[in-house]
């Protein structure tokens, strides 16, 4: 793929949001395709705060994963209200070997802006971990998304 300097960009796209707006938007496709691979704690960062970050509902996305952690599929699972969104471990379990994942990101934004957990979503991420690993899928993170920030629970030893 061919690399653009930012000055590239803007006379390209003519100023500099639309050229932030379709360098965006070569992101999005490069980590929705199945194969690219979630290569740093960053990139997987980068590309859940992309989609989650501007909601106005809460929204719980699942982002499966292969055995050498590509991306099988990355997507919304539960879409919930202003405050609060409902999960059911029965139905991440049924995705989880409907993709044949070997591990899975999960990600939820706070419209708040406050990307902290509460002890729900502590106890979410627990009971989510459990029910996978009866079926051998590895949970490797679970992040939480507010406006300027990102929350990740394997970096605060929570998974």
């Amino acid at each position: 793929m061919k690399r653009y300097s930012a000055k590239q960009m803007i006379q390209q796209y003519g100023n500099a949001d639309a050229a932030i707006n379709a360098a965006l938007e070569i992101l999005r496709k490069q980590m929705r395709q199945h194969g690219a691979a979630m290569s740093s704690p960053g990139a997987v960062r980068d590309y859940l705060r992309l989609n989650l970050a501007p909601l106005e509902y809460e929204a719980f996305w699942c982002v499966w994963l292969d055995a050498q952690n590509r991306v099988i599929s990355a997507h919304e699972s539960f879409r919930g209200t202003l405050t609060q969104t409902s999960v059911y471990p029965r139905e991440i379990v049924k995705q989880g070997l409907t993709f044949n994942a070997a591990a899975v990101i999960f990600a939820h934004n706070h419209p708040s802006g406050i990307a902290e957990p509460s002890h729900a979503d502590q106890l979410l991420t627990q009971s989510l971990k459990q029910a996978l690993a009866l079926v051998d899928i590895k949970v490797l993170d679970h992040f939480i998304i507010g406006l300027d920030s990102a929350m990740s629970f394997a970096e605060r030893g929570l998974v």
